[in-house]
């Protein structure tokens, strides 16, 4: 049985996204640096259009937006780089999606750069950052590395909101060894 493709966004039928979803999607604007991160690349202004292409793969399974998405990741991405690596979901969720969506994100784009992808951090138990009160995602969630870290680390996410999550991620791994951490996020609140 054959599916029909429609847009991520949209919805309409056509391909993953349409030519008239891709002309919303604003270029991101440079927000202030984060603290635990050499340097944030976020492709997008978190609006309707990225929130569309975010939500199309974390809440409705859209998993055919990755490589769409990774392609343009990658061609964003900072170098060079030793590994990819990403900010965790609560094992919870991924359970409940049945994927980590910055997990899938990661790992394509580090296929199109050529480059391992590696799980470096650990998410401890706490609460889901999505829907938190500002006071409360700006502590960022509790993480671990798993194990020694070398070189530069690419690290991504979907959307960076306070950038605590990614922050928290970029000191873990620079604690760890890591010489350089860029983050690299899909979309970026302003």
């Amino acid at each position: 049985m054959l599916f029909q493709v429609t847009c991520a966004i949209c919805r309409t039928p056509g391909p993953i996204v349409c030519p008239t979803c891709v002309r919303t999607l604003r270029a991101a604007a440079d927000g202030p640096p984060v603290d635990g991160l050499d340097s944030l690349v976020a492709l997008y202004d978190w609006d309707a259009a990225s929130r569309g292409l975010v939500t199309a793969l974390k809440y409705r399974n859209a998993k055919g937006v990755a490589p769409w998405v990774a392609a343009r990741l990658a061609a964003a991405a900072p170098g060079p780089i030793r590994s990819v690596s990403w900010v965790p979901t609560t094992p919870q969720r991924s359970r409940r999606r049945g994927f980590d969506q910055a997990e899938l994100l990661a790992r394509t784009t580090a296929r199109r750069l050529g480059v391992p992808a590696t799980r470096l951090l650990i998410r401890d138990r706490g609460p889901a950052q999505t829907g938190a009160p500002a006071h409360l995602r700006l502590r960022g969630p509790r993480l671990r590395v798993r194990r020694p870290v070398r070189g530069a680390v690419l690290l991504v996410d979907d959307v960076c909101t306070t950038g605590a999550s990614l922050g928290r991620a970029g000191r873990a791994l620079q604690a760890a060894g890591a010489d350089v951490v860029h983050g690299l996020t899909v979309a970026r609140v302003a």
